[in-house]
């Protein structure tokens, strides 16, 4: 079966082997089978932040379908929400909305599975997941043994984690989410969010009308699937926001967005420096296109290949480069192919 099929680019020649693991058991059996055969191996989630080349992955590709969400007591004197990897993330949201507690609402919309939220140390709308994760349990392909790392061992930073540093060495099996009981959300640090609730930056709304805003906000950039609508057929943002040096910072014109990115750091929106590049909304003339909605996202029109989508992230991040001297890191994995 093409991997396409698995994928929200939609892109993706066939596997050599798939192989559906829908408890952990299954999970831990396909993943050590494999590396004691020397079997070349592809953990998939939701395939929404993978970009796989159209000649396929010539080794075993295990789909992530291991599901359960629990409320336990840790003793810590608040709840955390214990969550299979291969559970929905967004539905994982949902609970959390529905149980009143807050930590994740800002969250909502996005595609994948909450495996794969340690990972990438997912985040949007001010808010990241680092800041609710407990532990994280992994398989160890390197030690061949399960472990639990709390959230101290995580390795966490903007859009990184231990899991994302080691390539492939970790399966993510379960994460433990703490949260915080409370009919109202954390306090809602992004302006556009804030605009969209009418409320003050740093105010607090309801968790369900935080889901909405978010939800809407997502909607009209084109980042919340929908089979009816190619500019949801994307891997959600192509690119990282770039997190310069002061003095990188300075050399960008006065009117370029910016805001502190810790230890002195600045970080710059990439979608600012794509359409400033001269890479506007729905740019390209194929079937591999920026989104219309937004800048941020290389979309599939409907029939696309892997490598149109690769040959138009290259011109834009080619493009950022020649006009600012920055260079633009891509988001998703990359299998089979490179920029």
């Amino acid at each position: 079966m093409p991997l396409a099929a698995l994928t929200t680019l939609r892109v993706g020649g066939p596997a050599r082997r798939l192989v559906r693991a829908s408890s952990e058991a299954e999970l831990i059996e396909a993943v050590r089978s494999c590396d004691e055969a020397g079997e070349p191996l592809l953990v998939l989630g939701g395939g929404s932040n993978v970009l796989v080349a159209d000649a396929g992955f010539a080794g075993t590709v295990v789909l992530v379908a291991t599901s359960g969400t629990e409320l336990v007591d840790c003793g810590c004197g608040y709840p955390t929400l214990r969550v299979a990897a291969g559970e929905d993330w967004d539905a994982v949201v949902v609970r959390a909305v529905e149980e009143s507690l807050a930590g994740i609402e800002c969250l909502s919309g996005i595609p994948g599975t909450a495996g794969a939220t340690p990972v990438q140390n997912v985040g949007a709308y001010g808010q990241e997941v680092s800041s609710t994760v407990e532990r994280v349990r992994a398989y160890d392909r390197v030690e061949r043994r399960v472990r639990t790392f709390p959230v101290g061992d995580c390795g966490f930073g903007y859009r990184t984690s231990r899991f994302k540093q080691e390539p492939g060495r970790y399966v993510v099996l379960e994460v433990e989410y703490a949260l915080r009981p409370a009919s109202m959300s954390d306090p809602v640090r992004y302006a556009e969010l804030a605009r969209a609730l009418g409320i003050e930056t740093g105010a607090r709304a309801p968790l369900p009308a935080v889901r909405e805003a978010v939800l809407a906000l997502r909607a009209a950039k084109g980042m919340v699937l929908d089979a009816d609508d190619p500019d949801t057929w994307s891997a959600g943002s192509f690119f990282t926001n770039p997190v310069l040096a002061p003095d990188d910072a300075a050399a960008l014109p006065a009117e370029a967005p910016r805001w502190p990115a810790g230890d002195g750091l600045v970080k710059v929106p990439a979608a600012w420096l794509i359409e400033q590049a001269g890479f506007g909304k729905g740019y390209g003339t194929g079937l591999a296109r920026l989104s219309t909605k937004h800048t941020l996202a290389l979309t599939n029109r409907g029939g696309a290949a892997a490598a149109d989508l690769a040959a138009l992230a290259r011109e834009v991040r080619d493009g950022v480069r020649a006009r600012f001297g920055i260079e633009l890191v891509p988001e998703p994995v990359l299998v089979g192919l490179s920029l």
